[in-house]
């Protein structure tokens, strides 16, 4: 199942099945930062995957205008399934010509009280670097995610 989740305002958070459709005005809204919470760690591997059973891609753009953004740096986190954070669940990559980037990882498991969430940093030139995180529902393969970054 695909489930193309879309972030309006700092406060809604809205999951949409199917393809998303906004109107002309609410295009390349920037997406909302959330916590980097304590287990951040800078300079991880590039690579693509760190677990299987969860994808998560998009494009990484520009307020406003919706531009694409190459070459954007994109740095996740999260728990492996005992509900720690370790190493071989933190990742990095570069987006492509396009700003699309793909990753695949495990879904991650609800721990201590907070849902299931995978943390993201992005960082791109002429932008503001964005934290935010991404909130897989339980049985979820694919998750269709754009951040739109603020010059």
């Amino acid at each position: 199942m695909t489930i193309r989740i879309a972030l309006f305002s700092l406060v809604l958070c809205v999951n949409w099945f199917g393809p998303l459709s906004l109107a002309a005005d609410d295009r390349c809204l920037p997406t909302p930062p959330d916590a980097l919470g304590p287990f951040y760690k800078p300079s991880v591997p590039l690579r693509d995957n760190t677990g299987t059973g969860l994808v998560i891609e998009g494009t990484v753009v520009t307020t406003g205008s919706c531009e694409a953004i190459a070459g954007a740096r994109v740095e996740w986190w999260q728990t492996a399934a005992t509900g720690l954070y370790d190493d071989e669940h933190r990742g990095a990559l570069l987006t492509d010509g396009e700003g699309r980037y793909r990753i695949e990882t495990d879904f991650p498991p609800p721990y201590s009280g907070r849902p299931s969430h995978i943390h993201f940093k992005v960082f791109a030139p002429g932008h503001r670097t964005l934290t935010t995180q991404v909130y897989p529902v339980m049985g979820q393969r694919v998750i269709l995610f754009d951040f739109i970054l603020v010059p």
